[in-house]
């Protein structure tokens, strides 16, 4: 088994809080044995009372988007009717089997409010019933239906940024990179990828962290990737290696955000040390005492919102380059 990290003596007090209730609302919810039915009920379950309050967004409306794949639905958040805005195109996260546009939404409510971007939540089809790349195409058919129809969706279709937590950065990432390899997409303006999965098969941080309290132990973490691979073979593809890319060309600025007290730490600051090489403008934020998934809990947590404002200001401060 070897030799982790004591986590729960590490993590700071509010934190702690944080995984005490979440253990009251749902305890168990992120463990990988049971049914996949029972995960989801669970995690919305958890998930509920954190979307609880937060900024309040003049207009969200949820929308279903054709795809190669079928329709799939979309939840736009506009800060108001101020003429074309930029577009931030949001990927939940949820290691790809669980979580959709309402486990998220304080976080995309978070995002519009304080970048004045509309934030577009896609509603992506999980693992298993859809396999790699599957997830990948439908945002980035759904990336160029919006940007199809602009004035509809209120948007301005040159200035498009990407965003997701956890899986979701994977992803997020991953469908940037497809529409810059395809042409589909000149330039977008920025990526905010918080605490992502970038394709890492083994790390120090993976090996030392990883618990109960994050349902990401290394056998965890296993299971979510037998789930959204195809084949085995698809952890060294490109739109799931985001490592693996030449990213010294078409990747805008990114801010690359890391839990202190992650498994996938070690991703993003193996990420933010290839974009230095690649000469990519980025920002890494690691958040000291805090675990996987602390994105959700500005309820309780003050490093959360700090997150959320610094993100929504590397946004604002790098507007495209026209």
């Amino acid at each position: 088994m070897g030799h982790k990290y004591d986590v729960p003596a590490l993590w700071c007090e509010q934190m702690g809080r944080v995984v005490d209730t979440q253990n009251e609302l749902a305890e168990g919810a992120y463990v990988t044995g049971q049914s996949l039915q029972e995960m989801r009920q669970a995690y919305r379950t958890e998930r509920a009372f954190w979307n609880e309050g937060g900024p309040e967004v003049p207009l969200t409306v949820d929308r279903k988007v054709p795809t190669r794949h079928g329709h799939v639905r979309v939840r736009s958040y506009r800060p108001g009717d101020q003429g074309s805005l930029a577009l931030i195109v949001y990927v939940h996260g949820g290691g790809w089997v669980i979580g959709d546009v309402d486990t998220h939404d304080r976080i995309t409510r978070t995002l519009c409010h304080l970048t004045g971007a509309v934030v577009a939540s896609i509603d992506y089809t999980l693992a298993p019933e859809a396999r790699f790349p599957h997830q990948i195409e439908e945002c980035r058919d759904v990336v160029a239906h919006i940007r199809r129809h602009a004035d509809e969706w209120g948007i301005d279709p040159a200035d498009v940024s990407f965003a997701g937590d956890s899986a979701g950065a994977n992803m997020a990432a991953a469908t940037m990179l497809m529409m810059r390899d395809e042409g589909s997409l000149p330039s977008a303006r920025s990526m905010l990828l918080f605490y992502g999965a970038y394709g890492l098969k083994d790390s120090m941080s993976m090996r030392l962290l990883g618990g109960p309290w994050d349902g990401l132990t290394e056998d965890d973490y296993r299971y979510y990737l037998d789930q959204y691979f195809a084949s085995p073979a698809d952890a060294d593809h490109p739109l799931f290696n985001i490592l693996a890319n030449d990213l010294s060309c078409g990747v805008p600025p990114c801010h690359v955000v890391a839990a202190g007290l992650d498994p996938l730490r070690d991703d993003s600051r193996t990420l933010a040390e290839m974009l230095t090489l690649a000469g990519v403008p980025h920002l890494l934020t690691e958040v000291e005492g805090v675990i996987h998934g602390f994105l959700h809990h500005s309820k309780m947590l003050d490093q959360t919102m700090e997150v959320l404002a610094q993100a929504a200001h590397f946004h604002l401060e790098h507007p495209l380059d026209r």
